[in-house]
């Protein structure tokens, strides 16, 4: 599933090739999106090439194709869904860490429990996913389900984010491993959540106030503290449980 952002650049590209055969300039698609800077549209274009929508021609500037459309346009892109997490896959600068997952069986977790355990264990959602390190576009599919004890998920809905980076490595949280999210749009200080910013970046942080603003603290030193205003940032759920493989 695309953000409404990246459905409507895909869109705007769609009709001006139709119309005139050329694809919009970067300044064009700015300012047909509404956005403060062409790094946006960097991003955008990036992610949905990555998905397989469209496809940038070599040697030639501004050439854009698209390659696909969505399987269902349609305006309830954003439709409520009982529960839809905002989440994120993409590159960080690695290639093709970035492109889709393919849909996987369940995996069992690493737990210590007996077969007891096992047969009791929960499906949750993995979500695809998220940056433990520089925030990327959010997007919200789900990849592939895994199985949960049931204590770790008591009250609540969940879902699961595969990690990416080293963002959060003094917090135990490592590339690769899994994170099970508690979804909340509230969080008290000093826990770790999955935040939402500027409704197109998500990534895993640890919240912070300073004054009226909202701070998202690394657990690395070699990330800055990202410091937005209350209205910048949403709060899509809290890390209530981690599964590592090794």
């Amino acid at each position: 599933m695309l953000t409404r952002k990246q459905h409507e650049l895909l869109m705007f590209i769609h009709e001006r090739l139709k119309e005139s055969g050329i694809p919009p300039s970067f300044d064009e698609m700015k300012e047909a999106l509404d956005l403060a800077s062409k790094s946006g549209i960097h991003r955008l274009i990036t992610a949905l090439e990555e998905r397989g929508f469209i496809r940038r021609l070599p040697n030639r500037a501004r050439a854009l194709e698209v390659l696909r459309l969505p399987d269902s346009i349609a305006p309830g892109l954003n439709a409520a869904k009982k529960f839809s997490p905002s989440v994120i896959q993409g590159s960080l600068g690695q290639g093709n860490l970035g492109r889709q997952a393919k849909p996987a069986a369940p995996s069992r977790p690493m737990t210590a429990g007996n077969d007891d355990d096992v047969a009791a264990a929960v499906s949750i959602p993995v979500m695809g996913r998220i940056a433990a390190g520089v925030p990327i576009d959010a997007i919200q599919h789900q990849t592939h389900s895994i199985s949960v004890p049931p204590d770790m998920i008591a009250g609540g809905e969940h879902y699961a984010l595969e990690v990416k980076g080293d963002s959060m490595i003094e917090a135990g949280i490592f590339d690769g491993d899994t994170v099970i999210i508690r979804n909340a749009n509230t969080a008290s200080p000093g826990e770790i959540v999955v935040a939402l910013v500027d409704e197109e970046e998500a990534t895993l942080k640890r919240f912070r106030r300073k004054g009226a603003s909202i701070a998202l603290e690394a657990a690395n030193p070699a990330y800055e503290t990202r410091i937005f205003g209350p209205d910048r940032v949403k709060v899509q759920g809290r890390l209530v449980g981690l599964i590592r493989r090794y």
